[in-house]
């Protein structure tokens, strides 16, 4: 029963369609996976923090060259777009491929007071980090009681 490898390379070969069926019918369309998330297979994935005095925005990018993004700010709107081009072997057979090739473009809603003057960029180890600096005259301040 075990010793015909031709079933088995069948069955399997079933299983990756029926994968494949799934991950293409649930997969792309299939809504966040929690609460603030964005769809299954975005790209790049954010990180944003924001301290007293700034805004930082981390995307995670392995791979990419730092001149393939382009950055711009628009109002309270940051635009983050760029792409990737992936080496595809043509004597090998893909049953899989996770790593995102192609254009991407990310909108990030920043807050009212980031200064548009003070905006500094750096790609390091695959991390893409943006750090926007607030206004100086609409951040909050104490009221001494006198």
């Amino acid at each position: 029963m075990f010793g015909n490898s031709t079933a088995f390379e069948n069955l399997f070969d079933e299983l990756r369609r029926v994968e494949w069926g799934l991950d293409h019918m649930y997969g792309r369309n299939s809504g966040p996976a929690g609460i603030r998330s964005v769809a299954r297979g975005t790209f790049p994935p954010i990180n944003v923090g924001a301290t007293q005095d700034e805004v930082h925005v981390y995307l995670f990018a392995p791979g990419l060259d730092a001149k393939n993004f382009n950055i711009s700010l628009q109002q309270n709107l940051l635009l983050v777009s760029g792409g990737r081009k992936l080496p595809v072997n043509d004597k090998a057979t893909y049953f899989r491929q996770e790593r995102f090739e192609g254009e991407f473009r990310r909108v990030i809603t920043l807050p009212e007071d980031v200064d548009p003057q003070q905006v500094d960029a750096k790609y390091r180890d695959g991390v893409l980090q943006i750090t926007l600096r607030r206004r100086e005259g609409v951040k909050p301040r104490q009221i001494p009681i006198g």
